[in-house]
Formats: structure tokens, C-alpha cells, sequence
């Protein structure tokens, strides 16, 4: 009787020893895993430092660019030309800025009245050229952000990715800078193939049109009767798109700033933060 009560005894403590490892094994688990999400919250914390002080820098160099109130926005302006890529605190920085007014303008088919037919014109070119079937963003209102147009029939997520590169929505009257155009937005003003948009962009890279007047009459679109409505050498619209990686963990802020007019100086229209390059398609 003694031996088995012994037994017992020590089956009770195993099974205590048993209980009290598998807690504490628990314990261990949830400290580690508690560590594991304070180490990417302060890594979360230290990208999002680091894409908010380069996206500040950038807006820097934008108004410094202003300094010498130049009469048109071009790809030949020290702005354009910043193409930074560097490493800072153990993570990669890149900054892009871009001249929004070089997308078209999806609110100037918003126009009160009818929408003249070289505006739309040029948006059908731009939607054969990416493939898409016709669509009226007229129908939708106005338009504040890209994704209402999902309220037209057959768009989806992947027609708004394929549009999203090439579209902005500015005010209707703003007009479009061929000196930052790319070429696929310069093929819809005509009759101009993908050769031709590519050297227009190569000529706008070293040499900016002065005018609209110089653009139409350049030798190597004159004779294509291009219309100079709705076209500008200049803009007041930029985004920044900073980015930081570390390790596998990377953040993307995407600012949109406007110029003012009278003071000169940016102001922030939107600010985004995204987790991905996923998310957005850059130009």
C-alpha cells in the first residue's frame, strides 16, 4: 500500500512538472512573439522617420526650384534630374518627383457644357493605346479619387492599375506641359507614333519648348497639324513618391503638393502611405 501511494505521489508531481513546463513553454512563446512585434513596430516606426524626412527634402528642392520663378516646368530643371538612391541607417532610400500636369487630366472631360472633341479625342487615343474599352468618366461626377470609376460598367482593379500611371485629376482648366509629358501621353495629341513620342521626350530632356506655339511648329511634328488646345509649358502639380527598405520590410509615402500661385509656396494636397510598390504603379 505504501509503494503504490509512492506511485501515485509520483505520477501527481510528474504531471505537475508536465503542467507547470507546458505554461511556462506558453509563457516563453507569447514573450517571444510580443518581442518579435515590438522589434517590426520600432522598424515600422523607423521607416516611416526615414520617408518622411526625404519627402521633406524633396520639397526643398522643389522650392528651391522656384527661386528663379522660371516660366516653364521641364525635365531640364535640377527637380527633374534629382534621382536619388542611397543608404541611411541601414535601409535604402529612393525619391521620385513628378510634374502631375504631364498626365491627362481625367476632370477636363468634367467641363460644364460639351467636352470639346480634341479632349476627346486625345482620351480615346489613350485608352486605345492602353487597350481599354471606352469609358466616360463623365457619367461618375466629379472625380476626386481614381478609384470611383469603378462605377462605370467592366472597370475592375486591373483597369484602374493600367490607367493609373497615365491619368491625374487636376483642376479642368489645367492644361497639359508637354515639356514632362511621356510619350505615350504625346502620342494622343495625334498622329504621333511610338518613334516619334520617344525623341519628342528626348528633345524635352535637353531642350524645353518656350512656348506652345514652339511645340506645334517644332520640324518634327509641324506638318502634323497637332492642335494647341488644352496644352502648357508649365505646372503647379507635383508628386513625391519616397521609399525605404530594410530588409524585407519596405513603406512608400506618396505626396501630392500644389503651388501656390500667389505666395509660391507647396502645399500638401494628399499624403498616402502605402506598404508595397504594389499598390501603385510609378511611370
Amino acid at each position: 500500500m505504501n509503494g503504490r501511494q509512492k506511485g501515485i505521489a509520483l505520477i501527481s508531481v510528474l504531471l505537475v512538472m508536465s503542467l507547470v513546463l507546458l505554461i511556462t513553454s506558453g509563457l516563453l512563446r507569447s514573450h517571444r512573439l510580443m518581442l518579435q512585434s515590438s522589434a517590426q513596430q520600432l522598424q515600422q516606426l523607423h521607416l516611416r522617420q526615414l520617408v518622411v524626412g526625404a519627402e521633406a527634402w524633396a520639397r526643398l528642392q522643389l522650392q528651391d526650384a522656384e527661386q528663379g520663378t522660371p516660366k516653364t516646368v521641364d525635365l531640364t530643371q535640377d527637380w527633374a534630374r534629382l534621382t536619388p538612391a542611397f543608404d541611411i541607417e541601414e535601409a535604402q532610400i529612393s525619391v521620385d518627383i513628378e510634374d502631375l500636369a504631364g498626365r491627362f487630366n481625367l476632370n477636363a472631360l468634367l467641363k460644364p457644357g460639351q467636352i470639346d472633341q480634341v479632349t476627346l479625342n486625345r482620351w480615346a487615343r489613350l485608352q486605345a493605346s492602353l487597350e481599354l474599352a471606352p469609358l466616360q468618366p463623365g457619367q461618375v461626377g466629379e472625380l476626386r479619387e481614381l478609384s470611383q470609376l469603378r462605377l462605370l460598367p467592366g472597370v475592375d482593379g486591373q483597369v484602374l492599375r493600367q490607367l493609373e500611371p497615365w491619368v491625374a485629376l487636376l483642376p479642368p482648366e489645367a492644361a497639359l506641359n508637354i515639356n514632362t509629358a511621356p510619350a505615350l501621353i504625346l502620342r494622343t495629341l495625334g498622329e504621333v507614333d511610338a518613334a516619334l513620342g520617344d525623341a519628342l521626350v528626348r528633345q524635352a530632356s535637353t531642350s524645353a519648348w518656350g512656348s506652345v506655339q514652339a511645340f506645334t511648329q517644332d520640324p518634327m511634328i509641324s506638318g502634323l497639324g497637332l492642335s494647341s488646345h488644352g496644352l502648357g509649358i508649365a505646372s503647379r502639380w507635383f508628386r513625391i513618391t519616397v521609399q525605404a527598405t530594410s530588409g524585407e520590410r519596405s513603406l512608400r509615402l506618396v505626396t501630392d503638393v500644389e503651388r501656390d500661385l500667389k505666395t509660391r509656396q507647396l502645399t500638401v494636397l494628399q499624403k498616402r502611405f502605402l506598404p508595397s510598390m504594389a499598390n501603385e504603379t510609378l511611370r
